[in-house]
């Protein structure tokens, strides 16, 4: 039984959800959450600022819990759903932790690792490959960082 685009569409809206809540807390929007057997393991939002953390990513937040959730920091048969395409830093961590399926929201073209500023699906040198799709509700993930921004200038 496959994930349908509905599926993805409702686990997205679930992040979207939790990236205001970065926003509400002066974060940079992104949210993401770690999906296993059909139902939520873990979710987090961006909050560097709030934890004096550069690593405090969406991503990365939503990783550690699920590792914890499966006692394992390895994530196979996972999917990640998160609102804006990984950086660098998170498709690391995301490839550690041998996450199958990446479903992303709005695209980075300045700093996205997945199919932008680096290719990390591809790359030669990790030993796992992480299926993914982008663009899933993106005009609604690319919205609400437009928003966040614009009222920050």
């Amino acid at each position: 039984m496959g994930i349908s685009t509905a599926d993805d569409e409702g686990w997205l809206r679930h992040a979207i959800r939790l990236a205001q809540r970065a926003q509400d807390q002066g974060e940079v929007p992104v949210g993401a959450i770690v999906v296993k057997d059909g139902r939520c393991i873990a979710e987090g939002w961006n909050t560097p600022i709030a934890r004096h953390d550069p690593t405090a990513h969406a991503e990365i937040i939503a990783l550690r819990q699920a590792g914890l959730a499966m006692q394992n920091y390895r994530l196979a048969d996972a999917t990640l759903y998160v609102t804006l395409e990984p950086c660098v830093m998170c498709m690391g961590a995301i490839s550690h932790a041998r996450i199958k399926r990446l479903v992303f929201g709005a695209f980075d073209p300045k700093r996205g690792a997945v199919c932008h500023a680096l290719s990390l699906t591809d790359a030669a040198f990790l030993n796992h490959r992480v299926e993914w799709q982008g663009g899933v509700l993106e005009a609604s993930c690319a919205q609400q960082l437009k928003d966040f921004f614009r009222l920050r200038r």
